[in-house]
């Protein structure tokens, strides 16, 4: 450690294993951390300035286009808030494809971070290319499964990245039910090696570090909610999506060019799989549930290392879910609803893979987009990771500059944030006086 009167700077010119920029400035005085601060820099996108004057039809292709890893759930909420302003309700075999779409997203998303962004840090390792020298089984399992969650993505949305079969109200085009049973080999190994996931991350060391938190995610009493339900938390939170914005708050803060989300006059609070597996855990297939009680690992935990392992089980979730769907899917009559816009606002709220994604929605009479406002699950967590840091910088203090670096890093990477997303990681400043 520093004394009294010296200060030690780090510097990291870019966090490892997440996606997008920013820096994290650390301050320490006395042996106390004394300021915390994530700072995004990258660029505003001003995804919600030009859909302004935009057809709502557009949308979904639009707003997929913000983030290459989870495209769908951007799509999904778009067509929930569109939906909703023009009174249309997806139901049925079109709402079973919607819920499959995701499930491929899940699936190849969960993968690549439990694999190749989350593991190599209880591992030891700098990157997943180093782990597969000594973990290769493990390695090639990741790159399989998410493989398996792709074909999910381009059966049914035409391709990989930035699916382009999906519209407000429906697709374009339905699979025929041969093209989705050509999946369920590949998905029935996707499901026993998502189990053995569970089983090998359940096995890895946590730091012993557990917090107090506000969980957010949507609920619903028939399913592991994904494409809508109502918006719950431990603390009693129970409201429509189109409550929202009565109960969160967005605000701008000077280092960061992502506004950060709190919930009204109570904080920070947590979205994402630690959120939604202790609030629906109930909810989850049969075999996640099955898997976790095997393991040991059951609601509520507050431990966010942990996080690694209800990615896991969620994957292993979205592998029986989609097999379940595949078997009961009959194609629609139609590839989509007909929407006609009249001047209104929508809501739509849905799971993307780290957590609650919000879109609201006004149009007029033409469908012309007048408003827009997009609030992202990383956006929601940042506040939340700020205090994570805080706390573990301080339980830390002992450790070197480099272990210390470390171990933030790893506490960054429990929320696998997308800082494209929230606009938008990672330089390192430690400043100890």
């Amino acid at each position: 450690m520093s004394s009294s009167r010296q200060t030690r700077t780090i510097r990291v010119n870019a966090l490892a294993r997440v996606e997008g920029e920013g820096a994290l400035y650390l301050r320490i005085h006395n042996n106390r951390v004394t300021d915390v601060r994530l700072h995004i820099y990258e660029p505003p996108r001003f995804f919600e300035a030009f859909l302004r004057g935009r057809s709502f039809q557009e949308a979904p292709d639009i707003t997929a286009r913000i983030c290459g890893i989870c495209p769908v759930a951007y799509q999904m909420s778009a067509c929930a808030a569109m939906e909703d302003a023009c009174g249309v309700a997806v139901t049925g075999s079109l709402r079973l494809l919607r819920q499959l779409l995701y499930c491929g997203e899940w699936i190849e998303s969960h993968a690549l971070h439990v694999f190749m962004l989350h593991a190599p840090d209880f591992l030891g390792y700098e990157s997943a290319l180093d782990m597969a020298r000594d973990y290769p089984e493990q390695v090639q399992m990741g790159l399989q499964l998410k493989k398996v969650g792709n074909a999910l993505m381009r059966v049914i949305g035409g391709r990989e990245i930035h699916p382009i079969n999906v519209r407000v109200g429906g697709f374009y085009r339905v699979p025929r039910p041969e093209e989705l049973r050509e999946l369920v080999e590949p998905l029935q190994w996707a499901r026993e090696a998502a189990y053995n996931t569970v089983r090998w991350v359940s096995g890895f060391t946590f730091p012993n570090f557990e917090q107090d938190y506000e969980f957010v995610a949507l609920h619903r009493t028939d399913e592991y909610a994904i494409l809508d339900g109502r918006l719950v938390s431990n603390r009693g939170l129970d409201i429509p999506i189109a409550a929202f914005n009565d109960y969160i708050e967005e605000e701008h803060v000077p280092h960061s060019n992502a506004l950060h989300a709190r919930i009204r006059e109570r904080g920070a609070y947590l979205v994402g799989p630690l959120a939604r597996f202790n609030l629906n855990f109930d909810q989850l297939a049969p075999a996640a549930r099955e898997a976790a009680r095997e393991v040991g690992f059951l609601p509520e935990c507050r431990n966010p290392f942990q996080s690694i392992i209800a990615r896991a089980l969620e994957m292993l979730h979205a592998c029986d879910e989609a097999l379940r769907l595949i078997k009961v899917y009959e194609p629609p009559s139609t590839p989509s609803l007909e929407v006609a816009p009249r001047a209104a606002t929508g809501h739509g709220c849905t799971e993307a893979p780290r957590g609650i994604l919000y879109h609201r929605y006004t149009i007029d009479a033409e469908g012309t987009i007048l408003e827009a406002q997009i609030v992202p699950p990383t956006a929601q967590n940042q506040r939340r990771i700020e205090e994570d840091l805080r706390h573990v910088a301080t339980r830390s203090l002992a450790l070197s500059d480099e272990e210390l670096q470390w171990r933030c890093e790893q506490a960054i990477r429990n929320y696998d944030p997308c800082i494209s997303c929230a606009t938008h990681f990672l330089k390192l400043h430690v400043e100890r006086t």
